[in-house]
């Protein structure tokens, strides 16, 4: 059967934020039941998570992901972390969960069959901007799933990943500060559905200890002018998407709440969260539907 896309004008933008992607997989949930389906998809650490798992259509991953996975003991630790592993053991996440027999086990057929586009954005420690891949750059499962432990790897919590030579940390420290809006824009979209894991009235605030993040990153300075300089990068693409929503450009999904953190592991709360995503989007599903054009 042909996967095709009903969604040609709109481009679907995932923001980052480490676990509180449980929020956003009820979003792809709900979006996958209800039929909806984007032919151009970004997203950002968590976010890349959630575009491989919408593109490949997989609900039942969506959650795994940012739910039950929480309960695996290998996720990660203080020992892990010690061991130079990560907080989060990002090798074992992106790089084995997804194997036959894992606990996540990913459909890369179904994934390929897919002809929509997507862009997976990480940060270059080097040469200090957003690199965001696409399609071309994938040939096997573990060249995808390489690249979105790259997007994901937080500062501290996890190690650089290393790609054709070039050293990647956690894609929010570039454009945007978190929210890949720009990379759409930059391939002709001027319509928007964003879905963002920080309630409406959150502003990020500055960074701060900036000498001692520069003392700690002194091989990598970039990285340190990127965690410095997020905030302001996040709140102004945030301010920019209230402005395409005013102008009707730009449908926003943000959670009515949030009481999760980017590294919570706690099942409850994850469950929590997602299950208040999946009252909250069956609510909202009408008014996204008349801003796609689907009833």
């Amino acid at each position: 059967m042909e996967i095709t896309s009903n969604v040609t004008d709109t481009a679907l933008v995932f923001e980052g934020g480490g676990m509180r992607g449980a929020f956003t997989a009820g979003v792809v949930v709900t979006l996958l039941k209800a039929g909806i389906y984007f032919d151009y998809v970004s997203g950002i650490s968590a976010g890349a998570s959630n575009t491989v798992n919408y593109i490949s259509r997989a609900s039942d991953r969506a959650r795994q992901c940012f739910v039950d996975f929480a309960l695996d003991p290998l996720i990660g630790s203080w020992r892990t972390w010690l061991q130079g592993k990560g907080m989060f053991n990002a090798h074992y996440i992106y790089e084995e969960t997804w194997l036959p027999g894992g606990p996540l086990p990913f459909d890369f057929p179904a994934f390929m069959a897919n002809p929509a586009r997507f862009r997976i954005g990480a940060f270059d420690v080097d040469a200090g901007e957003t690199i965001y891949w696409s399609r071309d750059d994938i040939h096997v499962a573990g060249d995808l799933m390489r690249r979105v432990r790259a997007s994901s790897s937080i500062p501290f919590a996890m190690p650089m990943v290393r790609i054709d030579n070039r050293t990647f940390v956690d894609g929010a420290l570039g454009t945007g500060g978190g929210i890949p809006l720009s990379v759409a824009q930059s391939e002709g979209y001027t319509k928007f559905f964003v879905v963002l894991t920080r309630p409406r009235s959150y502003v990020k605030p500055t960074a701060k200890g900036d000498r001692a993040l520069k003392a700690y990153y002194w091989r990598y300075p970039a990285v340190a002018e990127g965690i410095l300089g997020r905030a302001d990068k996040y709140n102004a693409t945030r301010e920019e998407l209230l402005d395409l929503e005013r102008d009707g450009k730009a449908c926003v999904v943000f959670p009515d709440e949030m009481r999760v953190t980017n590294r919570t592991t706690d099942i409850a709360a994850l469950q929590s969260c997602y299950d208040g995503s999946l009252m909250q989007s069956r609510r909202e599903l009408p008014r996204w539907r008349e801003f796609l054009g689907l009833d």
